[in-house]
């Protein structure tokens, strides 16, 4: 049986394009058309059919090598080629349609080849459209890749276009010099739209030189007789590069090419990371998407490591197994993040505490006398509801406190609703379950949600929804103990409200000591949005609500 090389066709210009699947195997049965590996491109992935039908007896590439036009891909023992008479004069076979360049060596060719030469071709300005980009509707033209003057050759990059779901590389359909623009970055076009005029006369020349190259090529067969047949037949063994040498060429000649696809240039772009600067991972030194990643990980890593994150030292480790016994515990995940985003509040919030202590010796007489009725409710009344319900008040009677600074800090939103947080102390960490519409509750439906959403948060059976939408926090530490301390604010909120533990303290009347339950409260606020006034009236209010229940009605 006769065997054919099947070659790497007409790839669109592109110098190379790396092999990323192949798709057949040393005995495997193949049609015409069938795929028999699959080429990568800066522009494009593209399937390489098989020309004729057989059993391949050789692969020719593998995964990661470098093919180029004309490259050897497999070799394939044709099916039925023994009924054809090997070196017949009348055989035309696979081999000379597609090698007529095997009977160029001859000298009669090459004289005759310098008789039939044309002259050479005039300058000719042709105009470059953009190209079938699947869709009617205009595109974002994101990139100009050429000036007017530049040398180029055809495959190379003119424009980068991009849609919603893709971006693309316009090639040049021919060698030559860029005599205009038409386009410039920023724009919109459309199939058919012109990009630029191109002085072709390089490329003009080139094809009629290829004309002339297979006329005389033709004329050569009735002058070369027999001979040209075992030429011919000989032609697929010596006429194709293999595999490996086109793949030292390339490299050799692209130098500092970098090889990726079009999805990994454009999130390159979206990065701003230069290719040039990723180290590849893939086969023959292809950029993948993973390589990009780990770039810029490493990236921010580093900037962290460097300015610790806010372009401060960063604080460096210690061995501490040096001194003496340790044991190392893996943080929780809510641990990590609420660090995370303490770190963040507190570099970016410029923050300030106000303190005060609320009388409420006479709420708490009110809440124990409510105990009887809380049973029967089935609930608990504890403090915290009348904390909620009084911020509610009060942050509406001082409508900064519940607002937040957008559009980079040149607007201030209002909000129209009272969502308050308030911070629960978990095994995992610290969550922030928000209570919604708390001015529009009673005490007994906030105390059955007080209970229910710390329940969720100690089981961790929060939703993220049920941690957003916050306009205020409450941070209470009553039942833990403590005097005081300054709680961080939770941006983009512009304000929280510290609890601490309720002590009884004398207090003068004027006339006498008193004893009276204090409650320690320490407001914490964003010194950009809240200024003393408004911390201060906001806490007068409170501590007066909170004192005398009965002006919650009012």
């Amino acid at each position: 049986m006769a065997q054919e090389t099947v070659l790497v066709p007409d790839i669109g210009g592109s110098d190379a394009a790396e092999v990323v699947e192949v798709l057949v195997s040393p005995g495997d049965t193949v049609e015409v058309d069938q795929g028999l590996l699959v080429l990568e491109s800066d522009k494009a992935s593209m399937e390489i059919p098989s020309t004729v039908a057989g059993t391949v007896v050789e692969v020719l590439a593998k995964d990661g090598d470098e093919l180029a036009e004309g490259a050897a891909v497999a070799v394939i023992e044709v099916a039925g080629a023994e009924a054809e008479a090997p070196g017949a004069e009348g055989s035309t076979g696979g081999d000379e349609s597609k090698e007529p360049a095997s009977a160029e060596p001859s000298e009669p060719i090459v004289g005759e080849t310098k008789k039939a030469e044309p002259a050479p071709a005039a300058s000719q300005t042709v105009e470059v459209p953009v190209p079938d980009i699947g869709t009617d509707e205009p595109v974002d033209l994101i990139e100009v890749s050429v000036s007017v003057g530049d040398s180029i050759s055809e495959g190379d990059t003119l424009v980068v276009l991009e849609t919603d779901k893709a971006s693309m590389e316009v090639p040049s359909p021919a060698t030559g010099v860029v005599t205009a623009l038409k386009v410039e970055e920023g724009s919109q076009v459309k199939e058919g739209d012109v990009l630029l005029l191109l002085d072709a006369v390089t490329a003009a020349q080139s094809e009629n030189e290829a004309k002339s190259s297979g006329d005389s090529a033709a004329q050569a067969k009735p002058a070369a007789g027999q001979e040209s047949a075992p030429a011919a037949k000989s032609a697929p063994a010596s006429a194709p590069t293999p595999a490996s040498e086109t793949s030292k060429t390339v490299s050799k000649s692209s130098g500092n090419t970098v090889y990726a696809g079009p999805a990994v240039r454009r999130l390159a772009r979206e990065f701003g990371v230069p290719l040039e600067s990723v180290k590849s991972s893939g086969p023959r030194g292809r950029i993948l998407k993973e390589d990009l990643h780990s770039y810029v990980s490493k990236a921010l890593a580093s900037q962290e490591s460097t300015n610790g994150g806010a372009g401060i030292p960063a604080v460096p480790d210690v061995d501490f197994s040096a001194f003496g016994p340790v044991e190392v515990v893996e943080r929780s995940k809510i641990d990590k993040v609420t660090a995370a985003n303490m770190q963040r509040s507190w570099l970016n919030v410029p923050h300030v505490t106000q303190f005060d202590d609320a009388d409420i010796t006479e709420m708490e007489s009110f809440r124990k006398s409510l105990k009887g009725e809380a049973d029967k409710r089935g609930t608990r009344l504890t403090p915290l509801p009348f904390l909620l319900k009084a911020c509610a008040v009060a942050l509406k009677n001082n409508e900064k406190l519940n607002s937040s600074l957008s559009d980079g800090g040149s607007t201030l939103t209002f909000k129209r609703y009272v969502h308050i947080g308030m911070a629960v102390d978990t095994p995992a960490g610290l969550v922030v379950p928000v209570i919604r519409d708390v001015d529009q509750k009673t005490l007994w439906e906030l105390a059955d949600e007080v209970i229910e959403l710390a329940g969720k948060a100690r089981e961790r059976k929060l939703k993220p929804s049920d941690m957003q939408g916050g306009g205020f926090t409450v941070s209470s530490l009553g039942s833990i103990g403590g005097r005081g301390f300054t709680p961080i604010v939770n941006a983009p909120e512009v304000a929280i409200l510290g609890v601490s533990r309720a002590d009884t303290q004398p207090v003068w009347d004027g006339q006498a000591f008193q004893p009276r339950l204090q409650l320690p409260l320490g407001l914490s606020y964003d010194h950009r949005v809240v200024n003393g006034g408004d911390a201060g009236r906001f806490l007068t209010e409170l501590c007066a609500l909170l004192g005398d229940i009965r002006k919650l009605l009012l």
